[in-house]
């Protein structure tokens, strides 16, 4: 433990990182005057440090907006920048003074819990229920190091409660692993994460592809806007082509119309959310949603059966075998860049599918033994956000991370019953984790302020169990720890928790076929 002498106590809630969720959190605590911690010389997350120069939101920009912060010109239904994101994220901090809360380039290294040394957060749930207790006690029970500027020295701050913002994306990829002597040692051109890549600038990610010979590994949304800034810098006569290597496919979607309907229609009003399995639901509920499991899986056979008309996914070999819901029930569905398939058909993106693959000298081989050349091999892989979250958390928290099903086991989105005086924000997916972030943040500042108490910590575990069992029967992607078929009803339980009304609409029609948005939820 640090000595007290060296300890600063400069507020009761402490808050690590600065992204969207962060920035939410730090607002609707702004009471206890919070300190945030951020690694960087700058808020904004995954949206300052991990886009490209193309990177745009997934959604228009009304449905990812703060309650009391509408865009301006929100009914604007272009996408915006990620540079536009970044610009909104900083004129609401600013708006409602947040930044005075922000400690940039103090990147937390290691933390240490200081409750009694008699408490078992693990012992005698079995035997009798357990409270989880306050989530301000009154003392410091987390002590926390921070290095400053990449200073050596240490500056050691204790908190009465921790709110982890780190999210899941961006510090930590995800890297493959491959055979003996076929690792990116043998290769002869450069091998870069989707992370490394989002670091360059403009002209310098432009000389990186320009004329060369690109192979990206993957097919989620970083992977095909990558695929599109390669062939963008490949126009002239001699431009090199694109390749994808494609394990497993995804659907992508064109826009948020189908066969001339919004695509809210589907998915993000009451009745049809009603068509979905959710946590804790009556046996009649459970009945109802057998019996109308037809018209569930006909609705995804309708989206599917656009998608294939609008988009060549079946000449280019991209039709996935799985159901379109089951993209949309883990938050893989991508929205695809306008010209996309036209650089396709133009043979600047080529597409391969290979579930394993290996580096030779030359390029990578794939295992049916076609050998790809490749001067730059990007790899859009993804990120490992549970493992920063255990690089951080001391024994025996860290083991708790990660439950059998690989999701963060989180009641309400953002309390671990297992780890005491600690909330996280941002680790539970929704379509806009913005409006969810900011949500479960209102909550959050509700329960540090004791207006409401949670169950024992024997419900709360249940809780989540039934909410990944939930995730685990909707999609076979169920370890993206997503709640999208099911939103409304998380929503519903927050806003109940709170003392709200659960229904927040003006009319019955609405209230059943309107889309749910963040207006919804002003208070």
């Amino acid at each position: 433990m640090a000595g007290d002498q060296n300890l600063h106590h400069v507020s009761k809630i402490g808050i690590i990182g600065a992204g969207i969720s962060g920035i939410a959190a730090a607002k609707q605590l702004s009471g206890h005057s919070p300190v945030v911690f951020e690694a960087t010389d700058s808020i904004g997350g995954v949206w300052k440090h991990c886009t490209y120069t193309s990177t745009k939101l997934q959604t228009p920009r009304c449905d990812f907006e703060f309650t009391d912060y509408p865009w301006p010109q929100r009914d604007n239904s272009s996408f915006p920048s990620h540079i536009e994101i970044l610009e909104y994220l900083h004129n609401y901090a600013s708006h409602f003074d947040v930044l005075k809360y922000v400690k940039l380039n103090s990147k937390v290294v290691e933390m240490r819990y200081i409750g009694d040394e008699n408490e078992s957060y693990f012992d005698q749930l079995e035997t009798e229920p357990r409270e989880y207790g306050r989530l301000l006690r009154g003392r410091p029970v987390w002590e926390v190091a921070v290095q400053t500027n990449q200073s050596p020295t240490l500056q050691w701050y204790a908190f009465e409660c921790l709110v982890m913002c780190l999210g899941k994306y961006g510090d930590i990829p995800k890297m493959p692993n491959f055979p003996p002597n076929k690792g990116r040692e043998i290769f002869q051109g450069k091998v870069l994460h989707s992370l490394d890549y989002s670091k360059l600038d403009e002209a310098a990610a432009h000389r990186l592809l320009k004329g060369k010979k690109v192979v990206v590994i993957g097919y989620k949304k970083s992977a095909i806007d990558l695929a599109m800034e390669a062939a963008e810098a490949n126009q002239d006569p001699d431009g090199q082509p694109c390749t994808m290597v494609i394990r497993t496919l995804h659907w992508t979607v064109p826009s948020y119309w189908i066969w001339g309907l919004p695509f809210f229609l589907f998915y993000s009003t009451r009745f049809s959310q009603f068509l979905h399995e959710k946590p804790n639901q009556s046996f009649l509920r459970t009945l109802l949603c057998f019996l109308l499991s037809p018209m569930r899986k006909a609705i995804s056979k309708f989206i599917e059966s656009y998608l294939v008309w609008k988009l060549p996914l079946v000449k280019y070999g991209l039709k996935p075998d799985h159901p379109f819901e089951e993209d949309y029930a883990s938050c893989q569905m991508a929205i695809l860049p306008e010209n996309f398939f036209a650089e396709a058909d133009n043979g600047r993106i080529l597409f391969k599918r290979s579930s394993k693959w290996w580096f030779w000298s030359g390029g990578i081989e794939l295992e049916d033994n076609t050998k790809l050349e490749a001067d730059v091999v990007a790899l859009a892989t993804g990120f490992d956000g549970n493992k920063k979250l255990k690089a951080l958390l001391p024994q025996p928290f860290c083991r708790l991370i990660q439950h059998s099903t690989g999701n963060l086991p989180l009641y309400r989105g953002t309390i671990h019953p297992l780890i005491p005086n600690m909330a996280f924000v941002g680790y539970v997916e929704s379509v806009s984790n913005l409006h969810t972030s900011e949500l479960r943040s209102k909550w959050l500042a509700q329960l540090v302020d004791e207006q409401f108490k949670l169950p024992t910590i024997e419900k709360m575990l249940e809780k989540t169990k039934k909410e990944m069992q939930v995730m685990k029967r909707s999609t076979r992607f169920y370890k993206r720890n997503c709640i999208s078929t099911f939103s409304i009803n998380h929503s519903d339980e927050l806003c109940e928790d709170m003392g709200w009304k659960s229904l927040r609409k003006n009319t019955w029609f609405s209230e059943a076929f309107g889309p749910y948005t963040c207006q919804d939820y002003q208070y």
